[in-house]
């Protein structure tokens, strides 16, 4: 058996740690924590813009489809063919007048790239039968079946294929009572009045432009709006007839496309060209709507502080933050213009 000398002072030799080898054992640490810190910044700024990036997916598929929806169902008026052969009996002179006579499609163009505004009117729903008795005067009550749904200020719209009124529901229940009452006075608004009704002209100006009978169909009319603005969590948003209705979308680009061809020339039913707003020559010529819409991403720093290029309808632009943006464009026929 070896024994182990002692040295020196008669003590065992004791081993350890060089400051050297600690010196390198902390280098090699900071440089392995370096990477962990940098391979977790980048995978948390990567779901960051993944997050983003389906956000505005998410929105800009919203969007597209309802106002995709909203733009091929507008300007139905049933079978009279166009708004020219509607009577509007709204009162103008009050709040929430709505005047069908513009058509189904109008809008304004904003200078500077700025949002535009689309405007769509038309019958929507399914159409409801007038029942008897009939008039016998044109001041008289529609009537209609029961459980019908519609409200009083409900704005209806009515047809039976030679002529067609708009007016608004002036009494309270209408579905359970089956009688849709187009009265004068201060009950909704706008209310009904037009002066123009030869039976009825005047403060009585309560008529519609005809009897209907059993071959007429009732339609709730409607205006919708669309258009950019603040919203409630601050970022821009678009809204439909001034509610907020998708968040996170910064602008809003529309072109008509106009069919000059006319509807009995052969190959009708085409776009001859799309011009914004304020250069369509005749908007009862539009048959199709190509609109943009740009989503924007609810955080900031995810663009790597590279300004973002992008192309809306033909015109360039460039981001002036941090946030993400994508663009959705869709091209949409208008069915009750074919």
């Amino acid at each position: 058996m070896t024994m182990r000398q002692p040295l020196g002072n008669g003590r065992a030799t004791q081993s350890g740690v060089s400051l050297i080898e600690v010196m390198i054992a902390m280098v090699l640490s900071m440089v392995l924590l370096s990477s962990i810190v940098q391979i977790f910044t980048s995978t948390r700024q990567t779901n960051r813009v993944h997050n983003a990036i389906s956000r505005m997916q998410e929105n800009g598929r919203m969007a597209l489809e309802v106002i995709s929806r909203d733009v091929r169902m507008s300007d139905f008026w049933n079978c009279v063919g166009d708004i020219t052969d509607v009577v509007n009996n709204l009162n103008s002179a009050n709040e929430g007048f709505i005047d069908f006579d513009l058509g189904g499609i109008s809008g304004s163009e904003s200078e500077g790239g700025l949002p535009d505004i689309l405007v769509l009117r038309g019958g929507v729903n399914a159409g409801l039968s007038v029942e008897p008795p009939f008039g016998p005067q044109a001041s008289a009550n529609l009537q209609i079946s029961t459980d019908n749904g519609f409200e009083q200020g409900d704005i209806i719209f009515v047809s039976d294929c030679t002529g067609a009124d708009i007016f608004q529901i002036s009494n309270a229940n209408p579905s359970g009572s089956g009688q849709l009452v187009h009265n004068t006075g201060s009950t909704v608004s706008p209310g009904n009045y037009n002066a123009t009704n030869p039976d009825c002209p005047g403060a009585n100006a309560h008529c519609l432009s005809k009897v209907y009978a059993e071959d007429a169909s009732i339609f709730a009319a409607q205006q919708i709006t669309y258009m950019i603005g603040t919203g409630s969590e601050g970022p821009p948003a678009l809204f439909r007839n001034g509610q907020e209705f998708v968040d996170g979308i910064e602008n809003f680009q529309v072109l008509y496309g106009e069919d000059t061809d006319g509807p009995n020339t052969a190959g009708s039913g085409i776009a001859n060209y799309y011009v914004p707003a304020d250069q369509v020559v005749d908007m009862n010529n539009v048959i199709s709507i190509r609109f943009a819409i740009v989503a924007l991403s609810y955080e900031e720093n995810l663009n790597d502080g590279i300004a973002q290029n992008y192309s809306v309808l033909g015109t360039e632009f460039a981001s002036v933050d941090t946030r993400l943006r994508q663009v959705y464009t869709s091209t949409v026929t208008i069915r009750n213009r074919l």
